[in-house]
């Protein structure tokens, strides 16, 4: 198989200048800053907007300085920890090794400058220094009650009611509606908080480090917002009876932008050698100098909070004796989309743990609006206008969860589904997303103290399952009654809103919006799988047959001899076809058959060669093939004058998750392991053209969202009567009546892209 070279790990220098970085390299430009103390001026719906569209919407990384003259310093600090936490043990990261020492926070913190004084000029870039990286440590609860009455409500950790928190800033809006019992009718600025408190993502963390200390570049989980504050750092002072000063601490932050994630994944594969999404590689300095997307960077200091955009790569760099950070994620309306659209099937490939538990947030969330809309004494201001655009969007996505968990006609007998009450704490047994509702379950692959061999139904169309393939059980874990009982009963509620302009079109029924979707649900697709793969007995592993595809007889080393296989000409064995594209003879249920001409294509040709997972096939109830769409790049097609090859768009290095999954587990369909490198070599494998291909791509979607969201970047900043004075120009498809004001910014530039 043919390899990619990989880069490899390069230190930052202790004594590097990131200003004149900055400076001499055009594709770098400092993320934008405001201050805190600005914050205060200017009622709350600015701040919230200010962030949702620079943030969100458009993408870019945004700092808030000035935090550190509010901390209390007594409180945040080295000393404070070591009187208070010193006998706490934690494991520490050794990024050199890639394991973790168990240690107690005194031991670490006393010995950070030992650990920092051998890195200098010279000796920075030898493999044998030691870094140890105390991070995802409990953040204590004093700093963490501490936090709730400095940081605004908006977006702190957790925040059920942005209204809250001593520091948040007024609102320009009367007073919003309460319910009888006192709470107050507005958006969450954490979905989380709508979770039972079991069910919650504890992700308020700490990060200790010192001088060459780093977190590999990486995005955020389920596409969240990251918040990161650094509460403080060594300041050359004389700490623990040490002759020397501390090295002044800090943080050099490298951060991309939402709009060019696809690029930069293609960029980490083809380039740089490295899946972006197993968060396994620090970039070099010269790899970000060459890459060809903008590069923001910030210099983190005690005091700045970083807010950091859903699925926006970045990487961190930790400087000097000491820093210490404290960070969370939320989950807004806006990043439970993204989490749907492209998160979570990413993460899923990769078998990332899923903690949000997002399929339930939305639906808790629904519960939890539901009731305060109910009990809104006033449905015409603007909080409860917000939060019903808001509940309209969650009800959208509750309604793509039940339609994809919908069974076809011939649904299973009632006796036939297993019941599980729902606490939220099933995962999938390969790829360990978590489980909402309906799930695949082995009943004879069960380990020891009942360990059942629980599949989603995502994994099970990839091809993913235990050894038994078929004859698994179905097991949902709310009475199906209750999920669209609860649909109904949202979609009446949603009829009923009151709306300044013309009425929306009523969402339609459930039976409606599934008469209408146009293709099998992801729950029709598993019980047609299921009548197709055969079963395998357990008890007899020897005669597993066909559980493997057979690109998996491509050697995953090169030194490896290649099995010779005998020719049959065109025609395959009984009970098989012959894929058009690898020319290998499969089962029938291993293959896509086309509607017009017959051809088939292995699920493994169609993922590598064409950028189609098997439930992009599988879910047409008329499915046309690449031949038959123009599109194939076999090698006899490429000869035809009438053909447009589908060049991929990306690389795939190909990721071994057997080493995650459940040892029980097999992949039937697609073999994760292999590459699509040699087919890219048959179109010259140009990474600058591919890399061009998808940054125009990028741009042109780019360009549409923000023409839907009507969004303006670049214009000249807003005329206002005063500093904080009502403008003159709204923006419209907002928060509604609310300016963004251009004060906020401390260069007084509004939003430019550079």
């Amino acid at each position: 198989m043919i390899q990619r070279s990989r880069a490899v790990f390069e230190p930052f220098p202790p004594h590097l200048n990131i200003e004149e970085v900055v400076q001499t390299t055009p594709s770098f430009e400092f993320a934008k800053r405001i201050s805190c103390d600005s914050v205060s001026q200017f009622p709350r719906e600015v701040l919230e907007l200010y962030v949702l569209t620079h943030v969100v919407k458009l993408g870019l990384p945004l700092v808030i300085t000035g935090f550190d003259k509010h901390l209390d310093k007594d409180l945040f600090s080295e000393k404070w920890l070591q009187q208070h936490y010193a006998s706490q043990t934690y494991d520490a990261r050794d990024l050199g090794k890639g394991a973790n020492l168990r240690l107690t926070l005194g031991h670490y913190l006393k010995n950070m400058a030992t650990l920092t004084e051998p890195i200098n000029a010279s000796t920075y870039a030898r493999q044998s220094i030691q870094r140890l990286y105390l991070k995802d440590i409990d953040c204590p609860q004093e700093w963490h009650r501490a936090l709730k009455q400095l940081i605004p409500s908006s977006f702190f950790y957790l925040n059920q009611s942005p209204m809250n928190g001593p520091k948040s800033p007024a609102s320009q809006f009367p007073e919003p509606p309460k319910t009888p019992q006192g709470e107050a009718v507005a958006r969450s600025g954490d979905l989380m908080s709508s979770l039972p408190v079991t069910m919650r993502a504890e992700n308020l963390m700490c990060y200790i480090g010192h001088e060459g200390t780093y977190t590999p570049a990486h995005q955020e989980m389920c596409a969240s917002l990251g918040q990161n504050l650094m509460v403080e750092a060594s300041d050359e002072s004389y700490e623990n009876g040490n002759g020397k000063p501390t090295r002044p601490g800090s943080s050099i932050w490298f951060m991309t932008g939402t709009q060019d994630r696809r690029v930069v994944s293609e960029y980490w594969m083809s380039t740089l050698g490295h899946n972006l999404d197993l968060e396994n590689h620090f970039a070099q300095l010269n790899a970000w100098k060459c890459a060809p997307f903008t590069t923001y960077v910030v210099e983190q200091r005690p005091g700045d909070l970083i807010l950091v955009p859903p699925l926006a790569a970045h990487q961190v760099w930790n400087r000097g004796t000491r820093t210490m950070k404290v960070a969370w994620n939320r989950t807004t309306v806006e990043t439970l989309e993204m989490a749907f659209d492209e998160a979570l099937a990413n993460a899923r490939m990769i078998c990332r743990d899923e903690q949000y538990k997002n399929k339930a947030i939305v639906y808790y969330t629904l519960e939890r609006y539901s009731g305060l809309l109910r009990k809104a004494p006033d449905s015409t201001h603007p909080e409860v206008r917000m939060l019903q655009e808001d509940f309209q969007r969650l009800f959208n996505m509750y309604t793509d969860i039940l339609l994809s968990e919908s069974f076809s006609k011939s649904s299973p007998a009632a006796k036939e589904i297993e019941y599980e009450k729902f606490e939220s704490n099933i995962t999938c047994s390969y790829c360990r997303c978590n489980i909402f509702n309906r799930f695949l379950t082995c009943p004879w692959c069960v380990g020891e103290g009942n360990d059942t061999y629980d599949i989603c139904m995502d994994c099970y169309v990839l091809g993913r399952s235990c050894r038994c393939i078929s004859k698994l059980k179905w097991v949902e874990q709310f009475p199906w009654k209750q999920l669209t009982s609860r649909h109904e009963t949202w979609r009446q509620q949603i009829i009923a809103f009151k709306y300044d302009g013309p009425k929306p079109k009523n969402p339609p029924t459930l039976l409606v919006a599934r008469s209408e979707l146009g293709r099998k649900s992801l729950a029709e697709i598993c019980q047609e799988q299921m009548r197709l793969r055969p079963w395998v007995d357990p008890t007899k592993p020897k005669e597993v047959k066909g559980v493997t595809p057979s690109d998996d007889d491509e050697s995953d080393t090169d030194s490896r001899a290649r099995k010779k296989r005998k020719s049959n000409g065109s025609k395959a064995p009984n009970g098989k076809g012959r894929c058009h594209m690898c020319k290998n003879s499969e089962c029938l249920w291993k293959l896509a058959a086309c509607e017009k001409c017959s051809l088939y294509y292995c699920y493994g040709s169609l993922f590598r060669a064409f950028d189609m997972l098997p439930q992009d096939a599988m879910q047409r109830p008329h499915w046309l093939c690449p031949k038959c769409r123009k599109v194939c790049n076999c090698s006899s097609c490429r000869l035809d004058d009438s053909m447009k090859p589908h060049q991929p768009f990306n690389i795939l290095l190909g990721h071994d998750t057997r080493k995650i999954a459940d040892p029980r587990s097999v992949e039937s369909l697609v073999n994760m392991r292999l590459s699509n490198l040699a087919l890219l070599k048959t179109f010259g494998d140009d990474n600058a053209e591919r890399l061009e291909r998808l940054r125009c791509d990028e741009e042109k979607r780019r360009q549409q969202q923000l023409a839907e969201n009507d969004i303006h970047v670049g214009l000249d900043p807003p005329q206002t009567e005063s500093p904080i004075g009502p403008p003159s120009v709204m923006y419209e498809n907002q928060l509604p009546g609310i300016p963004i004001d251009p004060a906020l910014e401390l260069d007084g530039s509004y939003m430019s892209l550079g």
